[in-house]
């Protein structure tokens, strides 16, 4: 075991230069205590089945609770972020929720339904995918499940194009008031190269998709593990962002869903 942490150690001084210039903070970890008020720092107000994808999740382990986005992608799948499942014993879903406490039912799920990348990796962010199996939930106007994206699109890379992220994540940094209403926000897609002179090429592989977040607008506690959607297709798993806030115009982390798609197809059965 000491050589073990011997190792460890010689690994991580000789890894130095490779970690982040900036460190990153997965949105469920900004606060002290885990909340689940708050929403998407300035961001607008989601009508009523806007987002029918959306789920929120509410995780419980020995050692708190914290609340998480999802995605439905089936009517008995929800994919979501594997630092959210990370610990945790049990969720309870929400679906069709606007206001975040009048959802159209909630189902509570143990982790023995669901399937965390089994090369998940904290330090690094890597994998940062879980999938959540649930009961079958009648989809509706309010609930109906995300596109996944095709095949062929595993190798576009979305820069330049506006995707939408939403969540129930904190107003701001600074927040002592909170909402319970879903939000959204409209997010430019960047280079992974301009992504990495924040958070490391170690941190920022391809397998990571990454936005600007100007004048404060960002995901923020509360939004890890929810989508980025572009076109009705889901094409990032909220990640992390910058230790330093969510208003601070550093960019912000997504799980590339493209990377995914076979994982997803060989765990779920769904593909686009």
């Amino acid at each position: 075991m000491k050589v073990f942490v011997v190792l460890l150690l010689a690994i991580a001084s000789a890894s130095a230069g490779l970690l982040p210039q900036v460190a990153y903070m997965h949105p469920r970890d900004r606060t002290a205590v885990p909340s689940i008020e708050g929403r998407i720092t300035n961001g607008h107000n989601a009508v009523v089945n806007q987002f029918p994808y959306q789920v929120g999740l509410s995780f419980t382990a020995s050692s708190g609770s914290w609340w998480c986005g999802g995605s439905i992608i089936g009517n008995t799948w929800v994919l979501t972020a594997a630092h959210c499942t990370s610990g945790a014993s049990s969720v309870v879903i929400y679906y069709g929720a606007t206001v975040r406490t009048s959802p159209q039912f909630t189902y509570t799920v143990p982790s023995s339904n669901w399937i965390q990348h089994a090369n998940y990796i904290s330090l690094t962010v890597r994998n940062d995918i879980s999938l959540i199996k649930t009961p079958a939930a009648p989809f509706s106007a309010a609930i109906n499940k995300i596109a996944l994206p095709a095949i062929a699109s595993t190798y576009s890379t979305y820069v330049g194009q506006t995707a939408v992220a939403s969540g129930w994540g904190l107003i701001s940094d600074e927040a002592t008031a909170v909402t319970s209403h879903l939000q959204y926000t409209d997010l430019t897609v960047i280079e992974n190269s301009e992504c990495q002179k924040s958070f490391s090429s170690l941190i920022v592989t391809s397998r990571v998709i990454c936005v600007a977040t100007p004048k404060g607008t960002s995901t923020c506690q509360g939004d890890s593990g929810g989508p980025l959607a572009l076109d009705g297709v889901l094409i990032g798993i909220t990640s992390f962002g910058s230790p330093d806030g969510c208003q601070v115009d550093e960019p912000a982390a997504f799980t590339r869903v493209t990377s995914y798609l076979d994982w997803i197809k060989a765990n779920s059965g769904i593909s686009a």
